[in-house]
């Protein structure tokens, strides 16, 4: 009968730090849940940064094409084409 409590008493052990283990996994897993929230509102926020910069590099490009600069004359006019479009566009919704 020793034997068999001694095997009870070791399951118990064992069942113990499975448990601390289990504890000490589940609060890790909360605190890399939190970082990965912050670093993906962190992404998103760097993303819309990225897409306004790239605006105000785009506007500025037409800007110094439009200021007399040669370089990229096509590209402003494809870009004014397609605002030309895009306004035609939202004046045939506003006239229906």
């Amino acid at each position: 009968m020793s034997k068999t409590l001694e095997a009870i008493q070791n399951l118990e052990d064992k069942l113990q730090i499975l448990l601390t283990n289990y504890e000490f996994l589940k609060e890790e897993n909360e605190i890399l849940l939190q970082n990965v929230g912050k670093l993906q509102q962190q992404l998103t926020k760097n993303q819309q940064e990225i897409a306004t910069q790239k605006k105000k590099y785009d506007l500025l490009k037409i800007a110094k094409t439009i200021d007399g600069s040669n370089e990229s004359t096509r590209e402003t006019k494809l870009k004014i084409n397609a605002l030309i479009r895009e306004i035609d566009k939202c004046i045939i919704q506003l006239s229906e």
